[in-house]
């Protein structure tokens, strides 16, 4: 194998590239508008929307198969992604920047979400299946990475350039700039790295036989068994996730007199970018282990309670606000090891939801409906939180996990669903 096509050369660098926007619209834009003065409820309903892309990415998704190469297009997607981060960069001194971000923002959005499925194809285009399986570490290992990047390296680029200029606007309208240059490098690496590896013979299947079939993988979802409560559960698991997610940077942000905790932005770009990916991946890594040991059946509910649980860490630092920053990294290194151990079970769940004959579209659609569960009541809860005050806030986003917990159950599958046959 040529060192121009060695998967090490661009597995890595491919998939830090699809989840490095992902990072920048849904979590650092949050920092941004925080910062930047929207109001909570703006943020959550606004920045929730974010999230539809990835909803209904399904939908869309066929088009990529059939015209041109995914090789082009996610290079395509990453260029249109570089260009709109450099478009958002230079908007923010404007006096109209939250709507014109937010637009720009939006067709990032969906530039990332075509990309995420333009690379995902390729990779199971270029290599082999033994290949597949030895590299699915590293596609792992390297999305988490760009996570780290996105909420820990460009949000203490962010905290430091306010402390330098002193002007908001000013600073993250370069830490913007910054971003769509780094995407930019990673596009024009990518180009000279990855494989042409598709050819017109896989293109022969006409537009009117795609879309046919799609039409049937669609609707065969739907006749899954369980189906009712199969989607009651992936919508209704992260309705407490969904709303602390949005609300947890403000509330760290935010002065103490307003019930926040009043941290600064270089802060919370180090606990989470740092410790909290951190915790994130090894519990990501202890659930993926724990599955596999002993299967699904033992490990859902121990799982669901430690995703959940922490929460009761943030109802403590709102009602008590300690002065001592280490309550916080404790909170938020439980809150992200928690997440990482039991998000496994959700996760491992949707691919039980997805076996069969049309798996990977299956999969698409129950990533689309989990996106879904993410997006509705992240768009309320600006003014759930401002109606309630953080306090109570956090104790009604605990509550939002208990419909979840009650449907998992119910749920039918394998007990033993994910345990590695020796």
């Amino acid at each position: 194998m040529s060192n121009k096509h060695n998967p090490w050369y661009w597995i890595p660098v491919l998939n830090f590239a699809s989840g490095l926007p992902y990072a920048i619209i849904i979590s650092v834009s949050v920092i941004m508008y925080k910062n930047l003065g929207i109001s909570n409820e703006d943020i959550g309903i606004y920045t929730s929307l974010l999230y539809l892309p990835w909803v209904i990415k399904p939908l869309w998704s066929p088009f990529i198969d059939l015209y041109s190469t995914k090789r082009k297009w996610f290079l395509a997607m990453q260029l249109l992604i570089s260009i709109a981060f450099l478009v958002v960069g230079f908007t923010i001194p404007l006096n109209q920047f939250f709507m014109i971000s937010l637009a720009v923002f939006w067709v990032a959005a969906f530039a990332s979400a075509s990309n995420d499925v333009a690379s995902d194809g390729f990779y199971l285009l270029a290599l082999k299946k033994e290949e597949q399986s030895f590299f699915l570490g590293i596609r792992s290992t390297f999305y988490r990475l760009s996570m780290l990047t996105g909420n820990g390296l460009i949000v203490i680029i962010g905290g430091y350039l306010e402390q330098e200029y002193g002007d908001k606007h000013k600073a993250w309208s370069y830490t913007m700039i910054i971003v769509g240059l780094i995407m930019t490098l990673l596009t024009i690496y990518n180009y000279f790295t990855t494989p042409r590896t598709e050819v017109a013979s896989e293109k022969e299947t006409t537009y009117s036989d795609s879309k046919k079939n799609f039409a049937l993988v669609f609707a065969s979802f739907f006749k899954k068994k369980q189906i009712g409560l199969v989607l009651s559960f992936i919508l209704l698991f992260r309705l407490g996730e969904s709303q602390l997610l949005k609300m947890l940077t403000p509330f760290l942000i935010d002065d103490i007199n307003v019930g926040g905790l009043g941290i600064t932005t270089q802060d919370v770009g180090v606990i989470y970018g740092t410790f909290g990916i951190l915790a994130l991946t090894i519990g990501g890594i202890l659930g993926g282990i724990a599955i596999s040991k002993d299967g699904l059946g033992k490990w859902m509910l121990p799982m669901i309670l430690t995703m959940h649980l922490p929460i009761i860490g943030f109802i403590l630092l709102a009602h008590f606000h300690p002065a001592s920053i280490y309550y916080i990294y404790a909170t938020v290194i439980a809150e992200q090891f928690g997440y990482g151990f039991g998000f496994a079970a959700f996760m491992m769940y949707l691919i039980y939801v997805a076996e069969g004959e049309s798996k990977t579209s299956h999969y698409a659609i129950a990533t689309g409906f989990m996106a879904l569960g993410m997006m509705l009541p992240g768009m309320l809860s600006g003014y759930i939180q401002d109606y309630l005050g953080y306090g109570n806030f956090f104790i009604w986003v605990f509550l939002a996990t208990i419909p979840g917990l009650i449907l998992s159950r119910f749920l039918i599958y394998p007990k033993d669903f994910g345990k590695k046959i020796d």
